[in-house]
């Protein structure tokens, strides 16, 4: 809950502390930001990349696939490892969080923890807000500067999410540790080319390192691969939660999935890598 992370937040505009008042975030400056019905807070003003927000499509799509299952063993590698490199002090801030799926895996390992999920997109937060009890959902662009007060964060997760470093570095106290999972050069390579999905960049591993720099040590890497073995509506599933949603015909990718003999093998690759604060 909202009431859980507020010891953690600072207001966006003045950097003032937040309080819970009525149905609304307020800090001692009279800047208010509205607490939707669903539970989440926006805290947004100005100008966004709300062209990047997951659809209400998008997310549906999300909650079955990963509700299935199906991404299981990463979802238990991620809590294992935030868990075991856990300094012991601070809250857990998920940077893109989607649905609140791995924040809420974390949060289950780490009993009497406070979870902050910032996503840009509010379908997504609906979600996250009631993914567990110890959550707080919050409306934000994550390249901007956070609403999180600087040396709060024990541990920091960013799944399938932009990077933003320098905030990263700033938000996580002393010791925290920060854990990156993207997609493997062969991720999902069984479907990508019949589907025609967006393919993984193959400086995936440069870019994390460029973007985390000089401000973070390596800790660890731990590859993943996860054989699956799905059915066209999984499938579908699948393609629809990720970013070649936003770009595929829809009918020429209903087709395509139509034209996929059952069971569909597919290969789901991941990497996690884990950093230390500098």
């Amino acid at each position: 809950m909202l009431a859980d992370v507020v010891p953690y937040l600072r207001c966006p505009l003045c950097a003032g502390d937040l309080a819970v008042a009525g149905a609304a975030l307020r800090c001692s400056e009279g800047h208010a930001f509205d607490i939707a019905r669903q539970g989440y807070a926006n805290l947004l003003t100005g100008k966004a990349h709300l062209g990047t927000a997951d659809t209400p499509e998008m997310v549906a799509a999300r909650a079955d696939f990963l509700g299935g299952g199906h991404f299981a063993p990463l979802t238990e590698l991620i809590a294992e490892r935030a868990a075991a490199l856990d300094p012991g002090d601070g809250c857990v801030l998920d940077a893109g969080a989607g649905t609140g799926h791995y924040l809420a895996a974390v949060l289950d390992r780490m009993p009497g923890r406070s979870g902050i999920a910032l996503d840009i997109s509010k379908h997504a937060l609906r979600r996250a807000a009631k993914a567990h009890p110890r959550i707080g959902a919050l409306v934000w662009d994550v390249w901007r500067p956070f609403p999180v007060r600087t040396g709060t964060v024990s541990v920091l997760i960013d799944v399938f999410a932009p990077r933003n470093g320098a905030e990263f570095h700033r938000v996580l106290r002393s010791g925290g540790t920060l854990i990156v999972v993207t997609p493997a050069a062969h991720h999902l390579g069984e479907v990508i080319g019949p589907l025609g999905l967006i393919s993984v960049d193959e400086r995936k591993a440069d870019r994390v390192s460029d973007s985390v720099g000089e401000r973070f040590a390596p800790v660890g890497t731990w590859a993943l691969e996860v054989p699956l073995s799905l059915t066209r509506a999984e499938v579908r599933s699948l393609a629809a939660m990720g970013p070649s949603a936003r770009h595929a015909d829809p009918g020429a990718l209903r087709a395509a999935i139509g034209a996929l003999p059952e069971p569909i093998k597919v290969t789901a690759a991941f990497e996690v890598r884990a950093f230390g604060v500098r």
